[in-house]
């Protein structure tokens, strides 16, 4: 897989001057995060695979170094915290219990 991900064309959001434009841009980044989603899920796939106990899937400590690490990058990306925590958060949340399940369907 490419380690670029193709965003459609779409007009800045600074530059948009109809909920038309707004709406396009959106849809485009949310294609666009979809690919890289599900990226992310094929490595907790490879998590799955390469962890030897189902006992290690939740790490406490990873998580909060995901947490940690996605705030400092959304402050100089302009992503407020107030949005990225709670994102993260419940992806992380669901990422997890999609490792348990890839855990149990492979090794259970």
């Amino acid at each position: 897989m490419s380690d670029e991900v193709k965003v459609d064309a779409r007009t800045a959001p600074e530059a948009c001057q109809t909920m038309a434009e707004v709406r396009h841009g959106v849809d485009a980044l949310d294609r666009a995060l979809v690919v890289l989603l599900a990226e992310r899920q094929r490595y907790m796939d490879a998590a799955a695979r390469i962890k030897p106990s189902r006992d290690v899937v939740h790490d406490d400590a990873r998580i909060k170094d995901v947490v940690t690490k996605v705030l400092a990058a959304a402050g100089p990306a302009g992503l407020s915290p107030d949005i990225a925590e709670p994102v993260w958060r419940t992806l992380i949340d669901r990422c997890i219990a999609h490792e348990f399940a890839q855990w149990d369907r492979t090794r259970g």
